[in-house]
């Protein structure tokens, strides 16, 4: 399996009425994975600074155009997609907009197959619902950063390690 070692930005988008922005995705070659929700997000260009990268990911995902805010959490998470195995280094900003439609502009051909929809999420009922998420943690971490109580520096969200 291929592996890639990549840096990458992801987005906690929220609007007015304090919901969060989630992608649907599913990964087209492993049928068995169930679906999930998760924040906007993909790898940094070389010297693209995050907010940039962040931004631009945002727009190419969800056709969204936001102020981007500071980095509020990294993560180092490692996964299989799309029949590559990723390493990725996250730092994941923060943006404010007044709401949107989903509307990709440029999606990679993996990403085309994966997507199936996107949606804005009130706080309390992502909090109350049992859908997989990622980061795996958003649920511990996003109250706090809905409610404007930005960390500063930034926490590490990183996945606990699978005991076993």
């Amino acid at each position: 399996m291929m592996g890639r070692k990549r840096p990458a930005a992801r987005v906690v988008l929220l609007n007015r009425s304090n919901e969060i922005f989630l992608v649907n995705a599913e990964d087209p070659l492993d049928p068995f994975k169930p679906s999930w929700w998760e924040i906007p997000g993909g790898g940094i260009d070389l010297g693209e600074d995050s907010a940039v990268a962040a931004a631009r990911e945002l727009w190419e995902e969800t056709g969204i155009e936001a102020e981007m805010g500071p980095v509020v959490w990294t993560q180092q998470v490692q996964f299989t997609f799309g029949g590559y195995f990723f390493d990725s280094d996250e730092k994941i900003h923060v943006a404010w907009c007044d709401g949107g439609e989903y509307r990709p502009q440029h999606l990679e051909a993996l990403e085309a197959a994966a997507f199936l929809g996107a949606r804005w999420w009130g706080v309390d009922e992502l909090l109350a619902s049992d859908v997989p998420v990622l980061p795996t943690r958003l649920r511990e971490f996003l109250p706090e950063v809905a409610a404007n109580n930005l960390p500063n520096p930034p926490l590490d969200i990183s996945p606990h390690p699978e005991v076993g």
